[in-house]
């Protein structure tokens, strides 16, 4: 990177994008870049100092980075190839990475501890990066989510050799990657649209694992189809909620409170308590501790660390916890595969159990619409009721005769509807929330603090 002076990223306020901007902005480089839409995170980074534009037009280009010889152009896939800035900069023969590529560049001299999961990496990969930073050991960080402890997803640590690294498998974007220590959450298909088939898609984790530098560690979760290919000398261990290398036992809830024993090859490490008490969490709470104790965090680091944890932005995040047994709640969760919001569901039910729950869910991508309707209408049903928005289309185009309505007609529970995302608003005026969870991998987040405001003036 020392040949250059200016980093312009297409794509910017993407979460990945923005790990990267504030890295670039710490090392003191000019950054600017490109994104669609104007949202709390790129109004974080221009504080920080980028140069932000939201029209994809050539006159938005600042001067200094069309100087080819000293601008590195990062983008991220989800961008098309149409878009205009990028094809100026391809055309003219600018240097053009991936921001996994990057990512990799610049974690390449660091002990990277990789972790990687359709599901599971942004609050497993959290509470690791949470856990050394309160350590001795220490940690730099590019996280796939805002960590509510810090209020951001990038951590620079002046002497840590280890790096925190959500590996995103969309794209094949954590093949640039060289782990010293990989974990692997889950393997259930996803992104189909890029892999095609469920063989392809374990085959890209199975070379991810290939990548695992000799002296390394491979953690995967038990029960998996992946077969992982790992070089000679790296140590391989397995983990779970109950069975394992590494697992919890002796879990104890009540009071709001989930307490557990952690148990490794080194021993047990009693009275573990969640600082998120969800279910989903013991399992989280086992890998990061996993890797955290392999690189030296200590019994007390850990204990204090996951206590204190308050997790990412958007994982499991209570925006409305009122006071009493009938105090209402609402509860944003990320979750936009079927495993994921069948565990979200299952979560909140689990803290809630005598509560009516009610799910509105903005499914996210065509693609996995289409791939996934009947997972996603099995996973809805558990819920006592569903309000279903339309598709929030990311980077895709329309396919025809993919629409929430596949999704809607096979949910069992008997109060069910469409809304539009414009109508939300409106339409939740008729219904009487108690316990309330939004779920999606859209921008159903921007609508929470009026969902709050008009549920906290119901008596």
């Amino acid at each position: 990177m020392k040949d250059y002076n200016n980093i312009y990223f297409v794509g910017a306020g993407g979460i990945g994008m923005a790990a990267l901007v504030r890295y670039f902005l710490s090392k003191g480089y000019r950054v600017a870049g490109y994104d669609r839409t104007r949202t709390a995170l790129t109004d974080a980074l221009e504080a920080e100092g980028a140069e932000l534009c939201f029209e994809d037009t050539m006159e938005a280009i600042p001067d200094y980075c069309r100087d080819r010889e000293h601008t590195l152009v990062v983008y991220t896939p989800a961008i098309p190839d149409s878009h205009v800035g990028l094809s100026y900069f391809r055309k003219e023969g600018f240097e053009v990475m991936k921001r996994a590529q990057v990512l990799g560049i610049i974690s390449h001299g660091s002990k990277g501890l990789c972790f990687a999961g359709t599901h599971g990496k942004t609050t497993t990969s959290s509470m690791a990066a949470h856990i050394l930073s309160h350590s001795q050991v220490g940690c730099n960080a590019f996280l796939g989510g805002v960590l509510r402890n810090c209020g951001t997803n990038f951590m620079l640590h002046p002497t840590s050799p280890y790096t925190v690294i959500e590996a995103d498998e969309f794209d094949r974007s954590f093949h640039w990657l060289n782990p010293y220590i990989a974990v692997i959450t889950a393997t259930d298909p996803d992104h189909l649209d890029i892999y095609g088939t469920e063989e392809a898609y374990l085959e890209s984790f199975a070379h991810f694992t290939e990548l695992i530098r000799p002296d390394g560690v491979l953690i995967c979760h038990t029960g998996l189809k992946l077969r992982p290919r790992p070089q000679e000398g790296v140590r391989v261990y397995s983990y779970s909620r109950n069975e394992g290398d590494f697992h919890a036992t002796n879990v104890r809830k009540g009071d709001g409170e989930i307490v557990f024993d952690f148990v490794s090859p080194q021993g047990t490490i009693r009275d573990v308590k969640l600082g998120v008490p969800v279910d989903i969490n013991i399992e989280n709470a086992v890998a990061a501790m996993a890797v955290c104790q392999l690189v030296g965090a200590t019994e007390e680091d850990m204990r204090a660390a996951v206590g204190s944890f308050l997790g990412a932005k958007r994982r499991f995040e209570f925006w409305l916890k009122e006071p009493g047994e009938n105090g209402k709640v609402v509860i944003d969760d990320y979750a936009h595969h079927p495993d994921e919001l069948k565990a979200s569901i299952r979560s909140v039910k689990d803290l809630y159990p005598n509560r009516k729950l009610s799910v509105i869910f903005q499914p996210h991508l065509y693609t996995r619409t289409r791939d996934f309707a009947p997972e996603f209408a099995e996973a809805l049903s558990l819920a006592d009721e569903v309000l279903l928005l339309d598709i929030y289309p990311a980077r895709e185009l329309p396919i025809e005769g993919v629409t929430s309505e596949i999704i809607l007609k096979d949910i069992k529970c008997a109060n069910k509807a469409l809304c539009k995302k414009e109508d939300l608003l409106k339409t939740i005026k008729n219904y009487n929330f108690e316990v309330l969870l939004t779920v999606g991998a859209g921008d159903i987040n921007n609508y929470l603090p009026a969902i709050c405001e008009e549920i906290k003036t119901r008596p």
